[in-house]
């Protein structure tokens, strides 16, 4: 495949000031550098509904053509529930028809998250993982980066401190770039 790799980025929060949308652009960080990156914007996605696929949304086709476009996917959620934020799992079930074509199928994903709480994401991640398997993601098994106190971790710019959280963002990203190139040469 030639041109650069595009990775597109999904956070699973919509809040301004999102720690886990922090947290995904930390990880952009540990990209090589001929990659390029784009963060989906899936605010304004309608619930989906079959009704909408004869006359598909404006926005479910601009993050149709975004996915359809990517090499590869980092994807960083909080918790809510033990399970996946509501936005998430919308913007995946419109993702997943067949009338746009499917375009998350096969490609590689890594994913994140974290939380105030003391668990990181480690129950929402489970379901997480679920969600990318039923769309026929390539994801990255290990590390997994389940941040706890996620809102203690990062500086006033927005950095990422938390040395062993560094380390293993870091080790996933370098697992992710690897599936990204072997996708790329297939």
């Amino acid at each position: 495949m030639t041109g650069k790799p595009h990775i597109v980025g999904i956070s699973g929060s919509l809040r301004q000031g999102s720690l886990n949308t922090k947290l995904l652009l930390n990880a952009k960080e540990y990209l090589p550098q001929h990659y390029t990156f784009t963060l989906a914007d899936i605010s304004q996605l309608p619930h989906y509904n079959q009704d909408l696929e004869e006359d598909m949304p404006e926005a479910v086709l601009k993050l149709v053509e975004l996915c359809k476009s990517a090499d590869g996917f980092l994807i960083s959620s909080p918790e809510y529930n033990w399970s996946i934020p509501g936005v998430l799992k919308n913007a995946f079930d419109w993702l997943s028809r067949q009338a746009v074509g499917t375009p998350l199928a096969l490609k590689p994903a890594a994913i994140m998250g974290g939380t105030p709480g003391g668990f990181g994401t480690s129950r929402g991640q489970l379901h997480l993982r679920e969600q990318l398997f039923a769309l026929n993601l390539d994801t990255v098994n290990r590390p997994e980066v389940l941040v706890p106190q996620l809102h203690l971790k990062f500086d006033e710019e927005g950095q990422f401190t938390d040395e062993m959280g560094r380390k293993l963002l870091e080790q996933l990203m370098a697992n992710f770039v690897q599936k990204v190139e072997r996708n790329r040469q297939a």
